[in-house]
């Protein structure tokens, strides 16, 4: 009796450590599939707060988590069961589908570079008159997770890319956990952007004098964080994009390009000691970002072509 009970304690203990090796495997795979996502998070946090602009202070949070329960539903509803079936039944068709993607984000990121400079914007507008409260929300959180879905769907496919190799119940696992954190974390950080001056208000009338100091820097800051944020996004979607693109190009045999780009990074690095591994990242990541702006600007081109000549929105 004794020794079936070691024995059956020492199965539990096989059991376990293979639980927790399986967890360790799916929060690598988290870790890894979530960081080759940055670029798209960062934009989906830089695009979300002109959501829920034009409402009351008490409506921005209920609004914000509206569009995070959207979110959810995109990525676990939607999007996994597809990216699922499409890594078991057509795994070749996963790199021209992100480099589709890619495409995309070089096209997002070359047009708002280009209406920063001067060109015509494109695109709603999300200054509409309000008439009805209801339905101006209803539609701004439409909107949003029509968005959403479009951004979703290249963090999935970002995702999926990292986590092929992985088996389809790991795949499952690793893609829900990435839908699930970059959730919380970018509609966690939008709620506090956008309650950010409310905070800075609401310290402003503190009677300390520091702490109304710092609620008067937060309420001056507001305007200034989502420039950064828009222009990092922007920049973010064009690194991010450039890279699935010659990335893609080397899977498919085309490697001259992404051999170049490695080249140079290389290059930098081991000319600059110990500064090395970050400029060297650096030089890499501009070199994507420029490749994604000239694709991006031939997209923008093409498409504003030809929708002018049909008399139609580019968007």
């Amino acid at each position: 009796m004794p020794s079936g009970l070691v024995a059956l304690l020492d199965d539990i203990s096989v059991i376990a450590r293979a639980a927790a090796a399986s967890v360790d495997d799916v929060a690598a795979g988290v870790a890894k599939a979530g960081s080759k996502a940055a670029g798209v998070v960062i934009d989906d946090a830089a695009v979300t707060p002109s959501y829920v602009t034009n409402f009351t202070p008490e409506r921005e949070l209920p609004v914000i988590w509206q569009i995070a329960k959207g979110s959810l539903f995109n990525k676990l509803v939607i999007l996994l069961p597809v990216a699922l079936l499409l890594s078991e039944f057509l795994p070749g068709a996963i790199t021209p589908l992100l480099m589709l993607g890619g495409l995309f984000l070089c096209f997002e990121g070359a047009e708002k570079v280009m209406e920063k400079l001067g060109g015509t914007k494109h695109g709603e507008t999300l200054d509409e008159e309000i008439t009805d409260v209801v339905a101006f929300e209803k539609a701004r959180i439409s909107g949003a997770v029509r968005t959403d879905l479009i951004l979703s769907a290249e963090i999935m496919a970002i995702s999926l890319a990292e986590v092929a190799g992985e088996g389809l119940v790991a795949r499952a696992a690793i893609l829900a956990a990435v839908g699930i954190v970059i959730t919380v974390l970018v509609y966690g950080a939008v709620g506090l952007i956008v309650k950010m001056d409310d905070i800075g208000l609401h310290y402003a009338k503190h009677r300390s004098a520091s702490v109304q100091r710092t609620g008067r820097m937060l309420v001056h800051a507001m305007p200034y964080l989502l420039l950064v944020l828009s222009s990092v996004g922007t920049v973010a979607m064009l690194w991010v994009g450039g890279g699935i693109i010659l990335h893609g190009l080397e899977e498919l045999g085309f490697a001259g390009p992404a051999h170049i780009t490695h080249d140079a990074q290389h290059a930098v690095a081991h000319a600059t000691g110990s500064l090395g591994g970050v400029l060297g990242w650096l030089t890499y990541a501009i070199a994507s970002a420029v490749v994604g702006l000239v694709l991006g600007a031939i997209v923008a081109f093409g498409v504003h072509t030809v929708t002018s000549a049909r008399g139609k929105p580019a968007h």
